[in-house]
This record gives structure tokens, sequence and C-alpha cells, in this order.
């Protein structure tokens, strides 16, 4: 299941943190830092879901 919410993370970056974590402080941080720039938000995105 990890490896789809890295590609979905990757494609559309706040989908993969949502799924990861729901509605939090790090989707709505991760929503911010891809509306700044897609990749800031890639990082994060990514970061969250392979902390697990």
């Amino acid at each position: 299941m990890d490896f789809i919410r890295i590609i979905l993370s990757v494609i559309i970056p706040p989908l993969g943190v949502f799924l990861e974590v729901g509605f939090g402080k790090h989707f709505w941080l991760n929503i911010l830092l891809t509306l700044l720039g897609y990749i800031p938000g890639l990082v994060h995105a990514v970061y969250i879901v392979a902390r697990k």
C-alpha cells in the first residue's frame, strides 16, 4: 500500500499526504508547500509517506 501512496504523492502530493494522515497539520502544510512550488510539496509528501 505504501507504494501506491508514494505514486499518488508524486502525481498529486496533497492526496498522498491525505491518505496517510487525513486532514491534519501535515496535510495543510503540504497544500501550502505545493502552492508555493511543486517540488517542496513533493518532497514533503514523500517524506510523510515513507517515514512509517
